[in-house]
């Protein structure tokens, strides 16, 4: 069953500082809400704090807290706004937000209510989108909650897999440690894995596929070293539209200083338009190396391609 979230009030503010005020509704466009003193091509172009909040702070303060008082544009109820994640969607009738931040310092100011520890509720417990297809809403609409998957292909390369003559243990280490990255907090994945023979034609293909299914990570593993069959890396980096060189730089530097062999690896990380992508040496135990050090990032640098600073 899908979540929903119900409009309480749409609220703007004509001059920065000011308290935001309920209106009958809101017109969103590309820069935001029109008339809204905070309306810019910026990500947080949209606050959003829910009822739940509200009644919280009342009990705090012991008097009732308006809609629009703690700076936000719009008022819901339904969902715990903090569980959302960046990239989630907010659907209405017409018009379309997609989270950009949930939770930021306070800058206090005006207008701002602000909580015993001095962060202005909107930044604790609010969140933050920018418009993603224009409309209006107003109160009583209702925001349909569409939760950003996080879409993975992992392709192994190796003749001897492809043939079956023994089981491939990198692709499926790489699922694993992405499985339990992701187990404990709230991004849901959706992993694809093929084993296809250490051929640039097969290779091309699924990048070329995972382009158009619009697939956000590749990890490739095998087929980064100088033997005559380690065709990985010289088929995915002129591909790249930008390259990430210090990821694959460390980690060779990290394991190279013992092991001087893994200084041999080419590996290569970048993005192929908006496509995340590594390459990953073929060996299970490579694997959880690189994985390590990969994961430390990942979303960051997803979040990064789609304008979002999440520091």
């Amino acid at each position: 069953m899908e979540q929903q979230l119900r409009i309480l009030s749409v609220n703007k503010s004509a001059a920065k500082g000011e308290g935001k005020k309920p209106a009958g509704f809101i017109e969103l466009n590309a820069m935001g809400i029109v008339g809204d003193s905070h309306a810019g091509r910026g990500p947080r172009q949209i606050s959003l704090l829910g009822k739940e909040s509200l009644d919280g702070l009342s009990l705090e303060t012991g008097r009732p807290i308006a809609f629009g008082e703690s700076s936000e544009n719009i008022t819901t109820e339904g969902i715990a706004l903090n569980t959302l994640l960046p990239l989630d969607r907010l659907k209405g009738h017409q018009a379309a937000l997609e989270v950009t931040r949930t939770g930021m310092p306070s800058h206090g100011g005006k207008g701002a209510i602000n909580d015993k520890n001095s962060h202005c509720l909107m930044h604790r417990e609010g969140i933050f989108a920018r418009v993603v297809s224009p409309g209006t809403l107003r109160a009583g609409d209702v925001l349909v909650y569409r939760p950003r998957i996080w879409n993975i292909l992992i392709v192994t390369l190796s003749d001897r897999a492809s043939r079956g003559e023994y089981d491939d243990r990198s692709g499926p280490a790489v699922a694993t440690l992405l499985k339990n990255h992701y187990e404990p907090g709230k991004r849901a994945i959706n992993i694809n894995s093929r084993i296809i023979a250490d051929n640039a034609a097969p290779l091309n293909n699924l990048i070329e596929e995972a382009l158009q299914q619009h697939t956000d990570v590749l990890i490739t593993t095998g087929g980064t070293g100088v033997g005559p069959r380690d065709i990985t890396v010289d088929t995915v980096k002129p591909l790249l539209t930008q390259e990430i060189t210090g990821i694959m730089e460390m980690i060779r530097v990290k394991y190279g200083a013992n092991k001087p062999n893994a200084l041999l690896s080419r590996s290569v990380a970048g993005f192929i338009g908006n496509m995340l992508v590594y390459t990953l040496p073929g060996s299970a135990k490579a694997v959880n190396e690189y994985m390590e050090e990969i994961l430390k990032t990942l979303d960051h640098l997803i979040y990064m391609r789609h304008g979002l600073d999440t520091h």
